[in-house]
């Protein structure tokens, strides 16, 4: 993207639309009932899951698992899926609404695991690979699982749990001795035929397909109910935005459509765990939904992401800001060719517009975005790609079309365009609610509208502003101070890697402002510059009163979200001091 094409006046949003959301076109949106709710979905969405894996068939010997030098065709990957798939069914009694645990890192078994419970009608419980024996067995015991697909790390963690959950365990990749009623994955999966086909199920859209649970950062983890149309919908609305980001610079329709065909089939490189929300659905579904090849990594290292970029000549990546940061700042960047990198993406959490600039220093020309959702909006509710992220890298972006997005005041009352307010969420990624737990459903879920807890302000134009979390907002001494703010303004000096803005409490302003910088290697940076850094960025009761530099990581979730109480606690400001 040059600077001639961010700089022309962009074509309206409102003829673009009109444009892509024509009658019989790929876009094409239809009303439905959802639980009483009439709601906009994308018309040629996949059905379900089932669908998705079936659809594999249509793309043969191309690659669609890649993991270290293993490889595995799409029919391979449909066969594997299919012969799991049987072993559920016959060997383990699993039959349509049983919960059908994965607790193990990126393996190429987790994904033929998801696809082959999710095929026949049983509800995928992702668990956090991050978490604890202890956590695991509360989302194993919450969720009411019936059979574990574990790998090794995994199974050890629960070593003591497993007698009391009395689960039978599929252990991935491991030569240690298995616990009782576990089997290791290749004795269960045995002979794959090669005419296998999936086993009889009847699926529809709106029956529960996945338990992802919330992050947890406050408080017990709740497992939000996604339906097969919530995560497929996410397939078709990647490719709708992408086709909004490139008519909205300029081309038409068909031209696009024409540039899309030409395009090889993509390589995505997954950094992002895929028991989240943007690992499995935005990344992982529609890689594999589009014949593409998903390259998946065992942990975040930036060294083998460049290499891994190289190698298999990796086309699009969706990370945390935190692994762009790292990535841009790399020293080993220049030494590794990244041509074939078409697009980066952020997700996750929100990415300081600062980034932006450092991508197009470090990189060749290429279509940068970010976008925002939630677990319970089964990931993506807005996007921001192209000349409008370079115009706005501060904006989270546009509802994508079968979305709403509303901001209102305490009551719910929507306010007008500018105002802050909590951002409300409709649309067919909003989930079903939270597994059994009624009242924290009716607390976060209204008329099909989803509470995110997250404030920010629409423009007159219709995009997005992330400003906070309502919990994370600093009131010093009565002036409401949004910690994004002073966090951008922070990651827009050359030597920041990452930063965390906190409340620090105090006795007579309430709280203080804190903040906690990661400088980039090699760089250096003290109080006294960080605060003349932002005399002329934010108002003087926004400069940090408190400032930590530190070399290491900021601690974050799984995610990629900052555990900005764990940051507190680190550096004793969690109490009144």
């Amino acid at each position: 993207m040059t600077d001639s094409e961010i700089t022309r006046p962009l074509r309206s949003l409102a003829a673009v639309t009109a444009r892509l959301l024509v009658s019989g076109g790929p876009f094409e949106m239809d009303v439905v009932d959802i639980n009483g709710i009439p709601t906009r979905v994308w018309k040629d969405a996949p059905p379900h899951l089932r669908a998705v894996l079936e659809s594999s068939l249509d793309h043969g010997d191309t690659p669609a698992l890649v993991y270290g030098d293993e490889r595995m065709t799409h029919a391979e990957y449909f066969r594997t899926a299919a012969t799991l798939a049987h072993r559920l069914v016959d060997d383990y009694g699993v039959t349509k609404g049983d919960r059908v645990a994965i607790a193990m890192r990126n393996y190429p078994e987790w994904v033929i695991a998801y696809f082959a419970a999710a095929s026949i009608g049983a509800i995928l419980v992702p668990l956090n690979s991050w978490w604890a024996g202890s956590e695991l067995e509360f989302g194993l015991a919450d969720s009411g699982t019936k059979v574990l697909v574990a790998d090794a790390e995994r199974i050890e963690r629960l070593a003591g749990a497993l007698p009391r959950l009395d689960l039978p365990v599929i252990a991935v990749r491991t030569d240690s001795p298995l616990p009782e009623g576990a089997r290791p994955w290749p004795e269960v999966l045995g002979e794959v035929a090669a005419d296998v086909g999936l086993p009889p199920a009847e699926l529809a859209p709106d029956e529960p397909a996945a338990i992802f649970y919330t992050s947890g950062t406050t408080g017990v983890p709740k497992g939000a109910v996604g339906s097969h149309r919530n995560m497929v919908s996410n397939i078709v609305s990647g490719s709708y935005s992408r086709y909004r980001s490139l008519m909205r610079a300029g081309l038409e329709l068909g031209e696009v459509q024409a540039f899309m065909d030409a395009l090889p089939a993509s390589v995505v490189l997954c950094v992002l765990p895929l028991f989240h929300a943007t690992g499995a659905q935005t990344v992982m579904l529609p890689t594999l939904a589009g014949g593409g090849t998903l390259v998946l990594m065992y942990r975040w290292d930036t060294e083998e992401a460049l290499r891994q970029v190289e190698r298999e000549r990796v086309s699009m990546i969706t990370a945390v800001p935190a692994m762009i940061s790292q990535l841009l700042s790399s020293p080993k960047l220049p030494e590794y060719d990244l041509t074939s990198l078409l697009v980066l993406g952020s997700g996750g959490a929100p990415a300081a517009p600062a980034l932006v600039s450092r991508a197009r220093g470090s990189l060749h020309d290429l279509m940068l975005g970010q976008g925002y959702g939630l677990t319970e909006s089964s990931a993506t509710a807005t996007i921001n790609g192209g000349s409008d992220y370079l115009l706005r890298p501060d904006s989270a972006g546009l509802p994508v079309a079968t979305v709403d997005i509303k901001v209102v005041d305490p009551v719910g009352t929507e306010l007008p365009p500018g105002e802050i307010g909590e951002i409300w969420i409709k649309g067919p990624g909003v989930v079903q609610g939270y597994w059994n737990r009624p009242e924290a459903t009716a607390e976060t879920f209204t008329d099909g509208w989803l509470h995110t807890g997250d404030l920010g302000r629409i423009d007159d134009e219709g995009f997005l502003y992330i400003v906070d979390r309502a919990k994370d907002m600093i009131i010093r001494g009565g002036e409401n101070i949004y910690c994004a703010e002073v966090e951008a303004a922070i990651h827009e000096h050359p030597a920041v890697g990452e930063v965390a803005v906190v409340g620090v409490p105090h006795d007579v302003y309430g709280e203080e402002v804190g903040a906690v910088v990661r400088l980039i290697p090699g760089q250096r940076l003290d109080e006294e510059g960080l605060r003349e850094h932002l005399k002329e960025r934010v108002a003087s009761f926004k400069i940090p009163d408190h400032v930590r530099i530190v070399t290491e990581d900021l601690p974050r979730n799984a995610g990629g979200k900052l555990l900005k109480k764990r940051v507190k606690e680190m550096h004793g400001w969690a109490e009144p001091h």
